[in-house]
């Protein structure tokens, strides 16, 4: 049987002046309650006067963790050695964490990418010319802009719309270059379309085609005038003397660009004109009917104001040259209209009488200059007319349609058909 533990065991030691250590024989034989360790010795072990029985493999049990760092001293951790991670329990720490270096990453990669499509480094490229359809609208047009090499990104254009404010699109042209900033664009569409097309129709003349160009912006039509009549630029078909275009600028549909000056357009009408002219083989087929190149462009406008429409033209060509072989004045409206200003209306007996070399009833042979631009069906009518001996036309249908007549008799009969039919 094991005794019981004395009443004083494990209570502190109250050390008083008659305390005395018993005799170490006793102390040795006193009995140790089962359960204890040996009474510590409170010379070395002051603390406590006795230690439980603990598993020293037991890191917990023990109160101190097993270590062969020869730093730690007894049972008490080197500081921080052992300490947990801040995100070692924390997993949603950690996603959180990379969500906001991968938002980083996306705000900063994407401002930089936006920044370069904006403002992209290098020269500007080729001119291109992008249309906006009736209707259509900024995002549908920075798609054309892409597909055309002006911008890189669609997206990235819309994006900095977005933020920078939408100019709006107009329907029309615009002139950009490839390689251009946004900041570039924006400006272009805020203030509409910037390219034109300029239509030089047939029968026109230098004063029509003036007064057209001068409505468009960047073309002033007193400065488009006074070039092509002032000499300064030449065609190879003027003969010496002339200094007026009339006549010799091609006709059809021109590209008006932003910058363009009047001296460039003027020089691509007159290259057209030159082109047509080459064409129809003018110098060799005019010397074939006795007349001079300019001569031939001169018969050729008369033809083309006379005849007006497509199968007037070459019956037309031959009233005028069999005219002229039998020296009788050509008596064209037309040509005293020009010398006028007009284009079309009626022609009084005042008009008649007025004193100009463009009055063909006054003057035999041709004008000294064509009276409008030639189209390329007048002009070869001019050159190849048919076979008669006509010498004499008059309107008979509403659609145009004219008579043609031998005699003056025959001209008298279908004047009054004219007349009956309210065309007269």
């Amino acid at each position: 049987m094991t005794p019981e533990p004395p009443e004083d065991l494990g209570r502190p030691h109250q050390p008083t002046g008659a305390d005395h250590l018993p005799p170490e024989s006793e102390r040795d034989e006193r009995p140790i309650p089962e359960g204890f360790s040996p009474r510590p010795d409170p010379q070395t072990v002051p603390t406590s006067q006795f230690t439980a029985n603990v598993d020293p493999a037991d890191p917990v049990a023990a109160g101190s963790e097993p270590t062969t760092d020869s730093a730690r001293t007894g049972n008490r951790r080197h500081a921080g050695a052992d300490r947990p991670s801040l995100f070692a329990h924390h997993p949603l720490r950690i996603l959180g964490l990379l969500f906001v270096l991968f938002g980083l990453v996306v705000i900063v990669g994407g401002y930089l990418w936006l920044n370069s499509e904006a403002n992209p480094s290098g020269p500007k490229g080729a001119q291109v010319i992008a249309v906006v359809p009736k209707g259509a609208g900024l995002s549908s047009f920075a798609g054309t802009l892409q597909k055309d090499g002006v911008i890189g990104s669609s997206l990235a254009f819309r994006i900095w719309i977005s933020v920078h404010g939408d100019p709006g699109v107009l329907a029309g042209s615009y002139a950009f270059n490839k390689n251009e900033s946004f900041g570039t664009i924006k400006n272009v569409l805020a203030k509409g379309p910037n390219v034109f097309d300029l239509e030089v129709l047939p029968g026109f003349t230098v004063s029509e085609v003036a007064t057209r160009l001068g409505q468009f912006p960047g073309h002033d039509g007193t400065t488009f005038k006074v070039l092509a009549t002032g000499g300064s630029l030449h065609s190879s078909w003027q003969p010496a003397g002339v200094t007026s275009l009339d006549g010799l600028l091609g006709t059809g549909s021109y590209r008006l660009l932003p910058g363009e000056t009047d001296t460039q357009l003027l020089n691509q009408m007159i290259d057209r004109f030159n082109s047509q002219a080459n064409s129809a083989n003018l110098p060799a087929r005019a010397g074939a009917l006795g007349l001079t190149p300019y001569e031939a462009i001169t018969l050729a406008s008369i033809v083309e104001k006379e005849g007006v429409i497509q199968k007037n033209l070459g019956p037309v060509a031959r009233v005028i040259l069999n005219r002229l072989a039998k020296k009788m004045p050509l008596q064209m409206d037309s040509t005293v209209l020009y010398s006028e200003g007009r284009d079309g209306g009626p022609v009084t007996s005042q008009d008649l009488k007025l004193q100009t070399p463009y009055n063909t009833y006054l003057h035999s042979g041709l004008t000294p200059t064509p009276v409008c631009f030639p189209a390329p069906a007048a002009l070869e009518a001019a050159l190849s007319p048919p076979v008669g001996t006509w010498l004499y036309f008059v309107v008979v249908e509403s659609d145009g349609t004219e008579a043609f007549a031998d005699t003056y008799a025959q001209q008298l009969a279908n004047e009054a058909v004219a007349a009956q039919r309210g065309l007269g």
